[in-house]
């Protein structure tokens, strides 16, 4: 039983690093998408941001998964 508790604690925050890279995807693509309908000459340079802010934001999953493995 230890083990199995061991091995779940041991992931679970990979599951809250997950879980907060997808609310900020969603938050950053909601704020994208308004941005552009309210600007629609600068839909180029939101789009260009929305992608490295994404980019940045799935990048926390990597970490977590990569310190996951280290143990």
């Amino acid at each position: 039983m230890v083990p199995i508790l061991a091995a779940l604690t041991g992931n679970i925050h990979i599951a809250f690093a997950a879980l907060g890279a997808a609310l900020g995807v969603g938050l950053i693509g909601k704020g994208a998408s308004e941005a552009v309908g309210r600007n629609p000459g600068a839909a180029t340079k939101i789009l260009v941001q929305a992608i490295l802010s994404t980019a940045f934001a799935e990048g926390i999953v990597f970490f977590a998964i990569y310190l996951a493995r280290g143990q």
